[in-house]
């Protein structure tokens, strides 16, 4: 490790520091002509890595490309291995091969500290292009890091992502079952389990699928900023199960509430159980918030109707979100 941090230090320093005229003294690296083809690689592959860094992210950033992930994948491996390229041609055809290699006391010696500074100066006898290659070097551990960023900044305030909270349901919205056909209000029977969908809008979107329920109103007892949000004892609820986004797939209506556990809504992959007349508040089970709801109106022809957006976003919690 202390052979490695030395090459680091050293490179840096090559890499950076100014050159200055040296005082004549017998050199201790053997001179070495430049060598304008393999210099010209370097700054090619550079340049190239560069390229495909910027390129990661402003596919990353538009989002709407077919086989997003392959591209993605393809723009940052690319960079990694011309940067790789750019190092072996660095250390096989540029900086000098020999290895000069002795044991140092814990104490400082001024003679040997000298003959290190003298080392990687002599070293760099080899570039003939040094301001070119620095800044190659430069634009491509930018554009990398830039690249390797990205996506954390995109969880933050930047590349649009009011996208992870958009849902296809609006004021008006109608509920449609799996054939497209509007749910009239006068049509859902108490206790029976119903999934909806939004017309004319994508299903696929993970806020898309509800479970429907009408419920005994005297049995509701919803927040009090939720009210009118279950007309006639109408509640919707998103169907992606909040702990990790399973579907929301059966429902429990007690035949002897005395002495059965009351009605529930159940996600079957890892049992996570929400109480559907209290909000969609979780009962048992690993789901770390309650159910998403969405607010319902009976329009004039007695369909329902999506009255507003949904209480919180919908879509799967993970781990370290419960409180």
């Amino acid at each position: 490790m202390t052979r490695l941090w030395r090459f680091l230090v050293a490179g840096f320093v090559l890499l950076l520091a100014r050159r200055r005229p040296r005082p004549e003294e017998p050199r201790i690296v053997a001179a070495r002509e430049p060598s304008l083809r393999a210099e010209t690689a370097v700054l090619l592959a550079l340049g190239g890595a560069t390229i495909a860094a910027a390129a990661f992210v402003v596919v990353y950033a538009l989002d709407r490309l077919s086989h997003q992930t392959q591209f993605l994948g393809l723009a940052l491996g690319s960079a990694f291995a011309l940067l790789a390229v750019a190092s072996i041609v660095v250390a096989k055809a540029i900086l000098p091969d020999e290895e000069i290699e002795h044991d140092y006391s814990e104490l400082h010696h001024l003679q040997e500290e000298s003959e290190i500074v003298q080392i990687v100066d002599e070293a760099g006898d080899s570039f003939s292009r040094r301001g070119l290659l620095k800044l190659a070097a430069g634009g491509a551990g930018t554009a990398l890091g830039l690249a390797l960023v990205t996506p954390a900044i995109s969880l933050g305030p930047a590349l649009h992502t009011k996208e992870l909270n958009r849902s296809p349901w609006r004021p008006g919205r109608r509920l449609v079952d799996d054939g497209g056909k509007p749910y009239r209000a006068d049509e859902i029977e108490v206790d029976a389990f119903y999934t909806a969908y939004p017309e004319h809008a994508p299903r696929e979107d993970v806020a898309a699928p509800l479970v429907l329920l009408r419920l005994d109103p005297a049995r509701l007892d919803l927040p009090p900023e939720r009210d009118g949000w279950a007309p006639r004892g109408i509640v919707a609820y998103s169907k992606t199960c909040t702990h990790a986004g399973c579907a929301v797939s059966e429902y429990r209506a007690p035949l002897f509430e005395q002495t059965s556990a009351k009605p529930a809504l159940v996600c079957p992959c890892h049992y996570s159980t929400f109480d559907p007349a209290t909000g969609g508040t979780v009962l048992v089970g690993p789901a770390g918030r309650p159910l998403p709801q969405l607010p319902l109106a009976i329009d004039g022809d007695g369909n329902l109707r999506a009255d507003g957006a949904f209480s919180s976003s919908p879509g799967p919690s993970w781990p370290g979100v419960r409180r």
